[in-house]
């Protein structure tokens, strides 16, 4: 399994021939370029999740690529001229030897203010591949035993706190940040040493910030 973080939410996993792209948000400036991409999924309808602005040049190069998204986020995409298919919590997708579950139910609170809309996080996994967990921006799903877990780093709707009781209780061997583009270079130091300190025994950061790609097979 290869993962390419392409700023902020934004993964580009490639696994057993198939390259599955989640959340192309607005802060994610890259993806408008990607071809070849077999699957594109959305975790909720946030545009820091999802471009709607940009997404169709994105489907345009990339006739062949299948759309799921959580089915609010859907609708709002259909709205906007893009059809996509809807995920449902525990039905598994397959693409090609990769299977995704989405899991999980509500976007975390951000403030009473705010009404609350769907999450689905998305669980992937292929025989002969580590399992890989990407939560959107909901700390309450199950996801079951992971190998790969890509940690929210910051956001309106967390604290360093929640967050690091999240990875503990998820226990990866690995976590990969994410949800990051609020942070100054300082301010994410902090939130990594935080990670790296507090986190569960023995679980690696691997911090892709750069957009490099990494082998985790």
């Amino acid at each position: 399994m290869r993962i390419t973080h392409l700023g902020h939410a934004c993964l580009l996993v490639e696994a057993r021939g198939q390259r599955i792209l989640v959340d192309p948000g607005a802060f994610s400036p890259g993806v408008v370029d990607l071809t070849g991409l077999d699957v594109i999924l959305v975790t909720h309808q946030h545009a820091d999740h999802i471009d709607l602005q940009r997404l169709p040049a994105l489907v345009e190069i990339n006739p062949q690529a299948r759309l799921y998204a959580e089915p609010e986020a859907a609708a709002a995409m259909e709205k906007a001229g893009i059809g996509a298919e809807c995920t449902a919590a525990g039905k598994v997708l397959t693409f090609g030897r990769v299977e995704v579950t989405p899991v999980g139910q509500m976007h975390a609170l951000i403030n009473e203010a705010l009404p609350r809309v769907g999450n689905l996080g998305v669980v992937m996994r292929a025989e002969g591949e580590p399992s890989l967990f990407h939560p959107g921006d909901a700390y309450d799903a199950e996801p079951g035993e992971i190998d790969i877990l890509a940690l929210p780093l910051n956001a309106p709707w967390t604290a360093s706190r929640d967050t690091i009781g999240f990875a503990q209780r998820i226990s990866p061997r690995i976590c990969v940040p994410i949800h990051d583009a609020l942070l100054s270079v300082i301010g994410r130091q902090l939130y990594l040493s935080q990670v790296k300190s507090f986190g569960p025994d023995g679980m690696q950061v691997h911090d892709l910030s750069d957009g490099t790609a990494a082998d985790f097979t």
